[in-house]
């Protein structure tokens, strides 16, 4: 008979004692547990001990996380968490140096349990370790050269501790004295300082930018960015990807104004050619961190273009519309005529005619066709800018186009705004950078114009593209999917150049595209005869039912989620995975993210699927409303669903990327009797479908199959017919 579901039967361990097995009944008061362990080794006062994972994390027990204790786990009886944290605020304010780094170190590793920093900075343990930062570091600065280790590895332990308690959120950031930020800057600031002690440092200050408003404008002003770039230069990954998330840091929390001002200062110390030969051509792949941090500075980068994006054209400014001259002016090769040269009639036909050769939609008034937004001035930039720097191949496009007939000519004009507003789209301008994408470009790092290059290579695409089509004006929207295509298909070969990725377009003409779209519409061929639409809904069934299993099979191999915090790269992972017999969900936390699957005893926690009663996606979960940056950000939104169980506990998730969401929303779904709707299952259905149809239907190749069955013959006239069947 299986033990009570309230019985977990442990091992406790005691230093210099043999550890003892005994059973925990789970509906016993801890304390209760706690005074039985301390009375069978004759341990008397049982309220200072506690129990505690005797594992790699030490994290205490308490009556909120009981319920994880596993059979067969190993417990260890200590010191309880007030009385570890009243022991270690006193050791490390020891004077004995040798004492006081054991006790940093103790107190390093300790604060990861949220249950011993509560009890740690209720004796206001913060203020201790920001006080020696700050002051009591110069007492050993003296010390420093004749015991350079001891001083660094003391100096690290403090700054972990802190940074691990400042993780759990129970201390506003916004208490810290400027004195704390100048000494934390000045360890980012020398040029020679412990790998460990710059790792934290730079750490606290990307906390502290991201967290407080007023922090932000204190950290702004010890901080230089030249001072952060040496440590790009390193080979220490780490350092890099830290340096790297302040300087997004201070981009992100930057006031609009002084954007502008913070990128040409980063384009005057060369940041983007220092990351491009030490982080992205260095001999080292780059981690899924450092990936993510260079996407966030891409999308910063990007973002700075919003502004143009979003505004429209004066037609009455002189300033904008000398723009328009000077293009006219380029492809023409004419200067601007004197007042008193001709009839003004004369001169407004002249430019109405070269504006329609420019392929403006309005010709008289071309500065009309800027106010739309997006994609607003942007792409007059654009087009001024290919102009001077590619003139010879802005003056090809433009006369080429205006020797053709009217309705053969592609509009350069109308062309470049709907290509700017098509590239706004594709690079996301404008929305802020998602918290888990490591989708970062490398040709976007090897100019300093990279987004004015791109265009310039995108409608010399569009031209050539709209001549291989024999496109006419009706055809515009056409040329634009085509091109579109082209040009996502291109990045999404991750090119490393825009050379590259120009090459990577000439290998995508229009045939090619009709090529790749041929096959792909073969593949997934939708027949319309009524016979095939029965035979289709006959095998629906199968297909859904072989979807739902495969899905389900997904759900008990199981998925590592990050857990989102303001810190991302302290972020914790957690682990969920469906039973064999599919009636319990299995989670529990991880240290690290596992190679591979995790076995199900290692997850401490249980959830019965018959507890389920609904499952939640994107703005509707709960986590998206606590969190204000997740409610800002679309792409999380849509990574983001809940399980909703028992009256109003839930149970969250992030997914890792768009296909886990929609195989872990399926399988849910699935496991409910609900239907399994995501865009996931709608491919897979038409793939699978596509393929068992064409299987069944391979014998009558090249056979026309009816709409309606054939007639049935008339009665002979008479029966007078045998078989001779020898």
């Amino acid at each position: 008979m299986p033990p009570p579901a309230d019985i977990v039967k442990v091992a406790i361990e005691w230093p210099g004692a043999f550890p003892k097995l005994m059973e925990i009944d789970q509906k016993k008061p801890l304390s209760s547990i706690i005074k039985e362990v301390c009375e069978g080794w004759s341990l008397g006062n049982h309220e200072i001990f506690a129990l505690q994972h005797a594992d790699v994390t030490n994290f205490y027990i308490t009556e909120k996380n009981r319920n994880e204790i596993k059979n067969g786990a190993i417990l260890r009886l200590t010191a309880s968490p007030a009385q570890t944290a009243q022991q270690l605020h006193e050791r490390i304010q020891s004077s004995s140096m040798d004492a006081k780094l054991e006790a940093l170190k103790d107190l390093a590793n300790s604060s990861r349990d949220i249950t011993f920093a509560q009890e740690f900075i209720n004796l206001d343990g913060i203020s201790l370790l920001t006080q020696m930062v700050e002051s009591g570091t110069e007492r050993y600065q003296k010390l420093q050269k004749i015991m350079k280790p001891c001083f660094g590895d003391m100096l690290s332990f403090t700054l972990t501790a802190f940074v691990e308690l400042m993780d759990h959120g129970i201390v506003s950031w916004d208490t810290f004295s400027l004195a704390f930020i100048k000494k934390i800057a000045s360890y980012v600031n020398k040029s020679a300082m412990d790998v460990a002690v710059l790792q934290r440092s730079l750490a606290i200050l990307e906390s502290m930018v991201l967290n407080s408003h007023d922090l932000y404008q204190k950290v702004a002003q010890e901080i230089t960015i030249g001072q952060l770039i040496p440590h790009l230069q390193g080979v220490d990954q780490d350092i890099q990807t830290y340096t790297i998330a302040v300087i997004n840091a201070l981009f992100l929390k930057a006031p609009e104004e002084k954007r502008q001002e913070m990128a040409n200062i980063l384009a005057q110390k060369e940041l983007r050619g220092i990351i491009l030969s030490n982080v992205i051509r260095s001999n080292r792949s780059i981690n899924s961190e450092m990936a993510h941090q260079l996407y966030v500075l891409q999308v910063l980068t990007f973002n700075l273009l919003e502004d143009r994006m979003r505004t429209k054209m004066d037609p009455q400014d002189q300033a904008q519309r000398d723009i328009i001259f000077e293009l006219r002016r380029i492809a023409f090769d004419v200067e601007c005529e004197p007042n008193n040269s001709g009839s003004i009639e004369k001169r407004k036909s002249m430019y109405t005619r070269d504006y329609k050769k420019l392929g403006f939609i309005n010709h008289v008034n071309p500065a009309v066709d800027f106010t739309q937004i997006p994609p607003g001035m942007l792409a007059l930039d654009n087009m001024l800018y290919f102009a001077k720097h590619q003139q010879d191949a802005y003056i090809r496009i433009v006369l080429e186009n205006s020797s053709r007939e009217d309705k053969h000519e592609c509009p350069f004009g109308r062309s470049s705004i709907e290509l700017t507003k098509m590239l706004c789209e594709i690079l996301k301008v404008g929305e802020l950078p998602s918290e888990t994408c490591p989708d970062f470009h490398p040709m976007f790092f090897t100019h300093d114009r990279s987004f004015e290059e791109f265009f310039c290579i995108c409608i010399q695409l569009l031209n050539k593209t709209w001549k291989e089509m024999r496109a006419t004006s009706e055809d515009f929207n056409k040329v634009m999917q085509v091109v579109k295509d082209q040009i996502m298909r291109a990045l999404n070969t991750k090119p490393n150049s825009l050379d590259q990725f120009k090459s990577k377009l000439q290998n995508l003409s229009y045939t090619e595209i009709l090529k790749i779209r041929q096959s792909e519409r073969m593949n997934q061929e939708d027949f319309q005869s009524r016979p095939i639409l029965e035979l289709r809904e006959k095998i629906l069934p199968e297909i859904m039912e072989l979807i739902k299993q495969q899905r389900l099979n997904r759900l008990c191999e199981g998925t590592c989620f990050r857990k989102i915090s303001s810190r991302r790269r302290q972020d914790k992972f957690w682990y969920c995975r469906l039973s064999p017999n599919h009636k319990v969900l299995h989670y529990g936390d991880l240290e690290e993210n596992p190679q591979g699957e995790v076995p199900h005893d290692s997850l401490q926690e249980k959830l019965p699927v018959a507890d389920i009663k609904a499952v939640m996606t994107g703005k509707d979960c709960p986590h998206t409303k606590e969190k204000g940056a997740l409610k800002q950000n679309k792409e999380v939104l849509e990574l983001a669903f809940s399980v909703l169980y028992e009256s109003d506990e839930y149970l969250n998730f992030i997914a890792p990327d768009k296909h886990e969401y929609c195989v872990w929303t399926d399988g849910l779904n699935a496991l409910l009797g609900k239907e399994m709707a995501s865009e996931l299952t709608k491919s897979d259905l038409d793939t699978l479908l596509s393929m068992e149809m064409k299987l069944r239907l391979l014998d009558l190749e090249n056979i026309q199959i009816p709409e309606v069955p054939p007639p049935i013959p008339k009665e002979p006239s008479n029966y007078d017919f045998v078989y001779n069947c020898k």
